[in-house]
Order: C-alpha cells, then structure tokens, then sequence
C-alpha cells in the first residue's frame, strides 16, 4: 500500500502504512489497519517497501516502528496498540486519528498522496 506521511504540531514526523482486510465469517467487518513508523526517510515511499514486510503479528522489533492504529467498520473503533520500541502519547493518537479520519472521509484528496 502506498504510505501516508504526516507532522504532527509537535513536529513528530511519521510514515503510516494503511492494511485492509475483510471478516466475512459472521457480520462483515472491514478493519483498517495503519502501522506507524517515525519518518526517518523524509517522505520517501521507496522506505516503506522494507517497512512493508514488517506487518505481521510478531513483535515488530524495527526501532523506529510506534505500533499500529486500528480502524474496524461498521463499528467506526479507533484502537491504538503500541507495540514496538517506541510510542505514541495520548495527544499524538488523536492527532493522527484527526489526520486518518481526514484521509478516509476526504477520497478526493487521495490523488494526491500518490
């Protein structure tokens, strides 16, 4: 998937990579899944395809990944877990909730993040 790229007003630079996937055993539930890393290759989309295959339920041990953010529809449940070397704070989770909101309820504006 292509990666996003977002500052945060505290000047956190971070990639986000955005993961789809479909239940359909029971209820269809789609859940959005966005990984989030410090930008360290300063909006460079060639830096996610190694940060791509780290999206697996393993521990993920890159130093600069901040867990992952978790989207389930029709429920519209935000989870944030952070489970990498790093982490996001309270005010920096609803920031970038605000930032992928903006992205989902926005597709027009996704022509431009290609």
């Amino acid at each position: 998937m292509i990666p996003l790229f977002f500052t945060l007003e505290n000047r956190l630079p971070l990639m986000v990579i955005p993961d789809t996937q479909a239940h359909l055993d029971g209820p269809t539930i789609l859940t959005y899944t966005y990984s989030v890393f410090l930008d360290i290759g300063h909006t460079d989309p060639m830096l996610s395809r190694s940060k791509e295959s780290t999206l697996d339920p393993e521990k993920n041990k890159d130093p600069d990944y901040y867990g992952y953010i978790t989207f389930e529809k029709p429920c519209q449940l935000f989870t944030y877990t952070a489970d990498g070397q790093r982490e996001l704070n309270t005010e920096e989770v609803n920031e970038l909730i605000g930032h992928l909101s903006d992205v989902r309820d926005n597709p027009a504006s996704w022509k431009f993040l290609i």
